[in-house]
């Protein structure tokens, strides 16, 4: 099986193209599958997807993961060794105005990956799961043993389901899955609808920041990098089961250190020369004011921890983004 290519799935996206980027940087050849969607600028896709198709070992498969016949047949004809499935209809605030997007994606389109990996001898399905699962939750650092049973978004409830679903299918097909909860990925090549590309391209522009609940929030901010070295460790550590177990996993990937939001705009301000205007809000619906990753078990089983800081994090997004758009 390990002359089978490895499938990443959203490989046009933020977190699959650097996985991707990185996976046939060890030699290993890779499918890449993108919708290509305009849930934010294609055209940001298309520069990812566009290095990515200057490596021989990559192939782009342009297909919709709710499209049920396209899927089994992709799975049918290639035969993956392992799944890396990043695609979403990501955005907590997105699925308040589009639950039907969210749901085709995250619901139809992770039951299609299920039955590829079951029907095509897929050694491990790795998957997106994300931190917004931890809901209403207080207790901090949030940990994979809490409770997550009130999700305060369809989002997270579409995420918590994936868990469920892989759950079941580890224990009844002994499918290995992992699933992995991110914590507020940022860096170069990032999304523009999270935070610090929104706040960069404001300021950059003289635009006011919308700072929610006042400023007063904290968000555990993990760079790309870490989480692609995460992701690239896991997907050869299959978990096993054992004992009347299924072969399953959770993990957190968060770099165990919230930051107050205001440091974060601080930080950006900076390293931009500008001031930024501020425009003070109430909290949003769906939203958290804090998150935190407990992430011991990660690694203790991985041997890494995410820890690059905030500041050359943001150091090295400005640098991306000021370079990208010539500004």
């Amino acid at each position: 099986m390990a002359d089978h290519p490895i499938l990443v799935t959203g490989a046009a996206g933020f977190i699959g193209f650097h996985v991707a980027r990185q996976l046939l940087a060890e030699g290993r050849d890779v499918v890449g599958l993108d919708s290509l969607n305009n849930y934010y600028d294609p055209a940001l896709k298309q520069a990812r997807l566009k290095l990515l198709q200057e490596e021989s070992r990559f192939n782009f498969a342009h297909a919709d993961l709710a499209d049920r016949q396209g899927m089994h047949e992709l799975f049918s004809r290639q035969r993956f060794s392992a799944v890396i499935h990043l695609a979403a209809q990501a955005g907590v605030r997105y699925s308040l105005h589009h639950p039907h997007a969210c749901a085709d994606a995250n619901l139809e389109g992770f039951l299609n990956i299920l039955e590829g990996c079951r029907h095509n001898e897929c050694r491990h399905l790795l998957y997106a799961s994300s931190s917004s699962v931890y809901g209403a939750n207080t207790k901090l650092p949030f940990s994979v043993t809490d409770n997550v049973d009130r999700p305060v978004s369809l989002y997270a409830a579409t995420k918590k389901a994936n868990e469920l679903m892989a759950h079941s299918y580890s224990h009844l097909y002994r499918l290995p899955t992992t699933g992995l909860r991110f914590f507020t990925v940022y860096g170069p090549w990032g999304r523009p609808d999270m935070a610090i590309f929104m706040f960069t391209k404001a300021i950059i522009e003289g635009n006011p920041i919308k700072l929610f609940n006042h400023g007063r929030m904290q968000r555990d901010f993990t760079y790309i990098d870490d989480v692609m070295r995460i992701v690239l460790r896991l997907v050869d550590h299959i978990p096993q089961g054992g004992h009347g177990q299924a072969p399953t996993r959770i993990y957190n990937v968060g770099n165990h250190r919230p930051e107050e939001l205001m440091h974060v705009v601080a930080v950006l301000e900076q390293e931009l020369g500008l001031e930024a205007a501020k425009q003070m809000l109430p909290m949003q619906p769906g939203d958290v004011t804090s998150t935190f990753a407990d992430i011991d078990d990660l690694v203790r089983e991985t041997g890494f921890a995410p820890q690059t800081p905030i500041e050359e994090g943001i150091r090295a997004f400005v640098k991306w983004y000021r370079d990208y758009y010539k500004v």
